[in-house]
């Protein structure tokens, strides 16, 4: 049975971190904050694909700046996702100066190892603490193996080295880690922050370390969590380690909130972060967020390539929809959708989606029965099986989900 740890729930605009809510998504843009135009078009990228929180870069004045017009440019085509700014060595000195960017941001995201050194980290942590108490806005106290704060972990390591039995080097790591992340949490809570005002997180590169140190935090805090790895990498291996790391730990009731820090190949698309975040939660039965499109992988028998076009055809039109669907639909989220490739296991999975189609096989009857709710309903033939199953889809949505707009009515 999994053991869900108890943590403080953190409100974050009309999100809520930790506490009994669902693991958050969230994701950053890479766009220089400055450039309000790009910056918002990323934005509604990212929620577009279903970001709940979307972080931006605070590094600069003019970042700071532009954060006002940053909101009124999403408010003006109603977006309303929450924002966090992400500081680092002058979150001090922008937060106090920019009082727009102060007050409209909904989160801030602070570095402890990073925020300031020698006689001036305590007074920089408190000038941010201080705003976040002055607007009321939570904070994430970010701690990044990259960045650790070297006055404490070199303390570890010299204590360490006198002791009889000295630990190794990597469990050192991790006890810096999480004592950079608690210390600053428990002085920002004396300093007068809520502890329902803080969510905090250690980022690691390697599975193993993340999976540990997220352990010792779910064990000695009752903070809410925010998991990832940093620096995950590109393509596959980036996408394995995040799952992995993070598929255990949210399988023992460990994180409230998630972001899959991918490094981007050239000319993609951003929002594959968000997608992948939500894969991670679909594929563990935490949450959903779009309808699961089962697909046969192909083999002797599949030597065509119609029912890999048809399985991409589909998945960017579900895709595409769930923009619109998750606020006309409720429960679409939820469907499921099959496209098989021959009759061994093609109408079997096809019976078990809530629309699913069968395609012809290498050397079978060139026909494709469609399955809906475990019942054969047509045969599709021809040229345009593509364009005819994807209408199917578009029907069975609207025949089979209730309008939120009469939900809400109704309640």
């Amino acid at each position: 049975m999994v053991r869900h740890y108890q943590t403080h729930a953190v409100k974050v605009g009309h999100i809520t971190i930790g506490g009994n809510a669902p693991v958050v998504v969230q994701s950053m843009t890479d766009t220089d904050t400055a450039d309000v135009n790009k910056t918002v078009d990323q934005i509604k990228l990212l929620a577009d694909a279903g970001s709940e929180l979307v972080r931006v870069t605070v590094n600069t004045e003019e970042a700071a700046a532009a954060i006002p017009a940053i909101y009124e440019k999403l408010a003006q085509t109603n977006y309303n996702v929450p924002i966090v700014g992400d500081f680092h060595y002058n979150g001090h000195t922008l937060l106090t100066k920019h009082a727009g960017c102060a007050e409209l941001l909904h989160k801030y995201r602070i570095n402890p190892g990073n925020v300031g050194f020698g006689d001036k980290k305590d007074e920089r942590f408190n000038m941010m603490i201080d705003a976040a108490i002055r607007y009321d806005k939570p904070v994430r106290i970010g701690v990044n193996w990259g960045s650790l704060d070297k006055e404490l972990s070199t303390r570890l390591m010299d204590e360490n080295a006198k002791s009889a039995q000295p630990k190794r080097a990597q469990e050192i790591l991790h006890e810096a880690l999480v004592l950079s992340a608690l210390t600053s949490a428990d002085a920002a809570v004396k300093h007068g922050l809520g502890a329902d005002k803080i969510v905090i997180s250690c980022k690691v590169s390697r599975v193993q370390d993340l999976v540990c140190v997220y352990k010792m935090l779910a064990e000695r805090s009752q903070y809410a969590l925010h998991l990832g790895l940093t620096e995950a990498g590109m393509g596959s291996k980036g996408i394995v380690a995040s799952s992995v790391a993070m598929g255990v730990l949210l399988q023992q009731g460990i994180g409230n909130t998630i972001r899959t820090s991918l490094t981007p190949e050239p000319g993609a698309s951003r929002d594959k972060e968000v997608i992948v975040s939500q894969q991670i939660l679909q594929a563990l039965e935490v949450r959903s967020f779009a309808p699961e499109v089962t697909a046969c992988p192909g083999c002797g028998r599949t030597t065509s390539n119609f029912f890999r076009i048809l399985t991409d055809q589909v998945d960017n039109f579900l895709r595409r929809r769930m923009v619109s669907w998750r606020t006309e639909y409720a429960g679409v989220e939820n469907m499921k959708v099959a496209v098989m490739g021959c009759v061994v296991n093609g109408p079997g999975e096809s019976k078990h989606a809530n629309i699913g189609i069968s395609l012809p096989g290498t050397g079978e009857a060139p026909s494709a029965p469609v399955f809906v709710d475990g019942e054969k309903v047509t045969v599709l033939k021809g040229e345009n099986i593509s364009e005819q199953y994807i209408q199917m889809i578009e029907d069975y949505v609207q025949k089979t989900y209730s309008p939120r707009d009469q939900l809400i009515a109704i309640r």
